[in-house]
């Protein structure tokens, strides 16, 4: 008689919500992206839509490597609300927006790598913030897909967002299409961004020593091994 196995159920994929990696390079960026954030959270609010930072966007079922973090992306006809991660066949959107807070350090992956993959996915309006100038002169850049090809926004507007993009200073100001006003943060929000920001790199810089403090015994003993051989 031949025995009949049942098929071992599929094991289950895990997909990270973090790297351990920093959110952004220093305080003007890390604040540039909370600020996006939350502006755009309250101006869509009531709409069946979500901004997420800084979290995973897995783009391909079953391989969870595939996946990149943009820094601000904009998802309509989804629940509100925070997720860990976006995984698109789960949630059936593409995002709509997606906004990169860049600097020189991350200008290749922002401008091809990114690019690219964000064009691929059909993502609409892929936005370049550079807060430090340091290599987009005029700070700001937006590409919109036409025809499943990236094309440069000469004219400052987003039309998924039907917002007005400016520069001001180290942020970017946001202006409604309709009647031409300012998309605000109060007061107290302003301050809180500017708490979030500063604990933000601090538990950022305290997780780099710990990183380096548990490397150092390590690479010394690394180090031993190469002078000396195996220890006794």
């Amino acid at each position: 008689m031949t025995a009949i196995v049942p098929n071992s159920p599929k094991s289950e994929i895990f997909y990270p919500s973090s790297d351990g990696e920093s959110v952004a390079e220093t305080y003007d960026h890390v604040y540039a992206i909370l600020a996006t954030l939350e502006v755009l959270r309250q101006y869509l609010f009531d709409r069946r839509a979500t901004v997420l930072a800084n979290q995973f966007l897995y783009y391909t079922e079953d391989f969870p490597k595939l996946r990149v973090a943009p820094d601000v992306m904009v998802i309509y006809d989804v629940e509100s609300g925070g997720r860990d991660n976006y995984k698109i066949w789960l949630e059936k959107q593409v995002p709509k927006v997606i906004f990169e807070i860049t600097s020189k350090g991350t200008q290749d992956e922002d401008k091809k790598t990114k690019r690219n993959l964000y064009e691929a996915l059909e993502v609409q309006e892929y936005w370049l913030f550079d807060p430090k100038g340091e290599w987009i002169k005029e700070k700001l850049r937006g590409y919109r897909l036409r025809e499943d090809t990236y094309q440069l926004i000469t004219d400052s507007q987003s039309e998924a967002l039907q917002l007005r993009l400016a520069v001001e200073g180290k942020l970017i100001g946001f202006y409604r299409l309709d009647n031409g006003q300012k998309l605000l943060v109060n007061d107290e929000l302003v301050e809180a961004l500017r708490e979030e920001t500063l604990k933000r790199l601090e538990a950022e810089r305290q997780a780099e020593k710990e990183r380096q403090r548990v490397a150092e015994p390590e690479f010394l003993l690394t180090r031993y091994r190469e002078r000396f051989g195996e220890l006794p």
